[in-house]
């Protein structure tokens, strides 16, 4: 993982979709775990979209807390 990813979680917006104009950051875990099921979009969306899902999943969310405020 680029540490760099985790700075785009709190930046990057779903671009799509019923939570379209959220951060990924904050993408309910329900959502993700259905892409996860489903299939992730290509690219660098879909990376950085199950990097939160794997995030979300362990319980780690609140590590993102402090790269908000940068």
């Amino acid at each position: 993982m680029n540490p760099d990813d985790l700075q785009k979680l709190v930046q990057w917006r779903m671009p799509f979709g019923k939570y379209e104009g959220r951060l990924l950051a904050d993408l309910p875990g329900h959502y993700l775990h259905w892409f996860a099921r489903e299939g992730f979009p290509d690219g660098e969306l879909g990376r950085l979209m199950a990097l939160m899902r794997e995030i979300d999943h362990n319980g780690l969310s609140p590590l993102l807390e402090p790269l908000r405020h940068r």
